[in-house]
């Protein structure tokens, strides 16, 4: 598969069309933003890393059920995968409380949640992501019937089953991540962007130490040697 045309152009990849008009390709990019794109910066290599974690995982998922729309990692910053509808929905993923949470609500930060919470955020950069609840998604038309929140809320659970003890066994919590999902040619519903340090947050068992994108925003430094770690204990390094 080539590159044939850009198609979009986000905050960290890149989505080309190629000669198929059934798959894409995905060119993660080194850029970094927090907090709506105010804060930018860039990391070399960090594009690649997050390619690999995010083809290693999607692979795992394809292998325990979960539909993707991951087809095969072509080079070091660029994916195939087929050609979805973007769902207009972000899918956050809590296990611990930490960050929007935290702040929001007032739960303590890095409190355990008595059960995992789904939430459903607007994506739209110009309104801010806001928090969406089912009747919001249905007047807007961001999905046709209430089964299919139903089913994008279930699909994350899973998600969630598979992910949770997969990284508890490589030493590090998974406190919170986001998802994506899209419809593929046939209307079903998929799971689809990225699952990277990007839009995951990792905390070490031992040592509570963060592992993702939060060392960006709090401007701790050592991102690319926090991504390295996530991969190479996916890996097995």
């Amino acid at each position: 598969m080539t590159k044939t045309e850009l198609l979009y152009e986000g905050k960290a990849k890149k989505i080309w069309k190629t000669e198929d008009e059934n798959f894409l390709v995905s060119e993660f990019k080194d850029d970094l933003t927090a907090f709506n794109g105010e804060k930018k910066s860039s990391e070399e290599g960090k594009g690649a890393l997050n390619n690999q974690i995010s083809s290693a995982l999607f692979e795992l998922l394809n292998e325990k059920g979960i539909k993707t729309h991951f087809v095969k990692m072509l080079d070091d910053n660029n994916m195939l995968h087929k050609s979805c509808e973007v769902i207009k929905i972000e899918v956050i993923v809590r296990n611990i409380a930490t960050g929007s949470l935290s702040k929001n609500l007032g739960i303590d930060n890095g409190k355990v949640l008595p059960f995992t919470l789904v939430e459903f955020d607007y994506k739209n950069d110009a309104l801010g992501d806001p928090k969406l609840n089912d009747q919001h998604a249905l007047i807007l038309g961001l999905v046709k019937h209430q089964d299919e929140l139903d089913k994008i809320r279930r699909v994350a659970r899973e998600i969630n089953d598979i992910l949770k003890p997969f990284f508890f066994e490589k030493g590090l919590k998974l406190v919170d991540f986001k998802l994506e999902f899209g419809k593929d040619k046939n209307g079903n519903i998929i799971l689809i962007d990225e699952l990277s340090p990007d839009n995951c947050r990792f905390w070490d068992i031992e040592s509570g130490e963060s592992l993702d994108k939060d060392r960006f925003r709090q401007g701790k430094g050592g991102l690319k040697v926090a991504y390295t770690q996530v991969l190479n204990r996916i890996l097995n390094k």
